[in-house]
């Protein structure tokens, strides 16, 4: 009997002892948990901190961040900051040495800079890649046509200058990066059926593939943008119709066709977020402007995807049977 009591004083005496050392460090993970910054947050006090230095506005760093991390292939989804400079371009064309001292940098007319006061201009470290940035686009000046100029000449691409402008003007307008709320296309209140149907045939205007998914629905049930973006094209299409167009900050081109009508005052350049009305399901398309009534009324819904040299479709069935259920 005594043998037995001093055993279960020692597993009572070891129990207290867990619980204390787990009670004891328990705030301590949790704080930590809790204080740390999310990796949005880390973003935005680094493109914040820039700003101070360079006076270039933090939603244009950021734009063209974003930008980059939807073209560089191989970064990791935390990446702090995806922006890349070639060697060339860092440390000059004929730096061999690729010493990451400034002043060898600029004898070899490399951009690269010193963004933390270490001494170093390093291209792998996130203050130093964006004060380059930052120091690169102030040298055509600080209004929005001297950034779009800078684009232009570091970029020589278009349609990558209209994204990065279009994405900073996003950014602005919410006061936030974090923009990863969705909405399904259609407005639920509303009967509606579909399936996937991308890569289907179509035999309209020669044979081709099925580039979106067909959503059913009654003539006018309204017509939702599903993402944060920017209006990029509306008006008439052959195969589409009256259709409407957004890209949005992931660099995805969002396309809605064969609408019966607009919302009021929907223009090109218009900024959205996702549940904004875009029009009503309709059956326009197929023939010249006006023409409807060729097929069953619904919404053909597309997305496209830019890497910075070619766009191409993708079956976006997966993420409408996503947002459907958020």
């Amino acid at each position: 009997m005594g043998t037995t009591n001093n055993f279960n004083q020692f597993k009572i005496f070891g129990l207290i002892i867990i619980i204390s050392l787990f009670v004891s460090k328990t705030p301590y993970l949790t704080a930590e948990v809790v204080n740390k910054p999310t990796i949005f947050e880390q973003r935005r006090s680094l493109y914040e901190k820039t700003e101070a230095i360079t006076q270039i506005p933090w939603y244009y760093l950021a734009a063209i961040d974003q930008y980059e991390r939807q073209v560089n292939d191989g970064l990791a989804d935390d990446q702090l900051i995806s922006i890349q400079f070639s060697d060339e371009k860092w440390f000059g064309v004929q730096n061999i040495s690729k010493q990451p001292d400034e002043r060898i940098i600029s004898i070899f007319q490399g951009i690269g800079k010193d963004g933390n006061g270490d001494g170093l201009a390093n291209p792998q470290d996130p203050e130093d890649i964006l004060y380059t940035m930052a120091h690169y686009i102030l040298e055509y000046g600080q209004t929005k046509d001297d950034i779009k100029i800078a684009l232009w000449n570091y970029y020589l691409r278009d349609l990558t200058v209209k994204t990065i402008v279009n994405t900073a003007n996003i950014f602005k307008k919410f006061d936030s990066i974090e923009l990863t709320e969705r909405s399904f296309p259609v407005d639920q209140r509303y009967n509606y059926s579909y399936r996937s149907t991308w890569g289907h045939r179509r035999g309209f205007g020669g044979l081709r593939i099925h580039e979106g998914t067909d959503i059913f629905a009654s003539y006018g049930a309204p017509v939702k943008s599903t993402t944060y973006g920017v209006i990029e094209r509306l008006g008439w299409n052959l195969y589409g119709g009256w259709r409407v167009g957004i890209r949005d900050t992931y660099n995805i081109y969002h396309y809605y066709a064969h609408l019966n009508h607009y919302a009021d005052e929907l223009e090109i350049g218009q900024i959205v977020k996702p549940g904004d009305t875009l029009g009503t399901v309709g059956s326009s398309g197929y023939g010249p402007p006006g023409t409807s009534g060729r097929f069953p009324p619904h919404l053909h819904y597309g997305m496209y995807k830019d890497n910075g040299r070619n766009e191409w479709s993708f079956d976006p069935y997966p993420y409408l049977q996503r947002w459907e259920r958020q």
